[in-house]
């Protein structure tokens, strides 16, 4: 039990480094090492990396400081297995991950590390962008647009791609047009559904979708943000319901819609 102890107030003590890590990754990827980690891929952690910078979202909107650090390193852990994987692969090594960011930066802050002015943040993003088209070899705006990844949440890959094709010229006038849009798409989702064809009802109401995501940009909200605070409130309000349906001793399935929306209404 002493000895277990004493490893234990080592573990505690010592001071890892990031090669650690690595070499940590490195002995649990050897042929003597763990079974699981041996057989991960690039393609078979692509889901854990997504619910990593999740889960390191969530601990931000927390304010869960200690939970982010935690979940920081889970971020760190997916990077640095995927750099030893690629190792392996003779792909690329984590120096050439690090090398590369560590140039892009420097690359992209002409503003700090050369003799470019810029007077805001503003100008510093315009600036960023157009570094990056170049660095991309874009030619055009399409090009950047058929970029955007594919895998990014929908709402934010149609807010960059609308913000992109605004920087081109193609942007509507003021807000009230965009609201004109909203409705001119949801009645065309009205007349689709109507005719009752599946695949029409779902291309409108995915212009419909779009339309409002490109409404929160006019009125400089996030929609993503804003759709998740308001499924965190229907959330809120259902456990509330339920709350006073059971305080009632009742089941919500048990209830007429109209004893439901009393108990919507308190809860509200």
């Amino acid at each position: 039990m002493e000895n277990m102890e004493v490893r234990n107030k080592k573990t505690e003590d010592k001071k890892y480094s990031f090669d650690d890590l690595v070499n940590i990754i490195r002995r649990l990827r050897a042929k003597d090492g763990c079974p699981w980690d041996r057989e991960q891929t690039h393609e078979s952690l692509k889901q854990c990396l997504i619910e990593e910078a999740y889960e390191t979202i969530e601990a931000i909107n927390n304010k869960d400081y200690r939970n982010l650090c935690e979940e920081l390193g889970d971020v760190l852990l997916q990077v640095v297995m995927h750099g030893v994987i690629a190792e392996e692969e003779k792909e690329f090594t984590l120096e050439d991950v690090i090398g590369g960011e560590c140039e892009k930066m420097i690359h992209r802050h002409p503003h700090v590390f050369g003799n470019l002015e810029v007077k805001d943040s503003e100008a510093v993003l315009n600036n960023w962008e157009d570094i990056k088209q170049k660095e991309k070899n874009y030619d055009n705006i399409s090009d950047s647009i058929l970029n955007i990844p594919k895998a990014l949440p929908a709402n934010i890959r149609a807010e960059k791609i609308q913000k992109k094709a605004a920087k081109a010229g193609l942007e509507f006038e003021n807000f009230d047009q965009v609201l004109d849009k909203v409705y001119e798409e949801l009645e065309e989702l009205i007349e689709a559904r109507k005719i009752g064809q599946k695949s029409d009802i779902e291309e409108e109401f995915g212009d419909l979708m779009f339309s409002v995501v490109n409404l929160s940009r006019f009125l400089h909200v996030n929609a993503e943000n804003s759709l998740t605070n308001a499924t965190n409130k229907f959330i809120n309000r259902f456990v509330g319901v339920e709350f006073f349906a059971r305080q009632e001793g009742k089941h919500l399935w048990e209830m007429s819609a109209s004893e439901i929306d009393t108990l919507w209404g308190r809860v509200k």
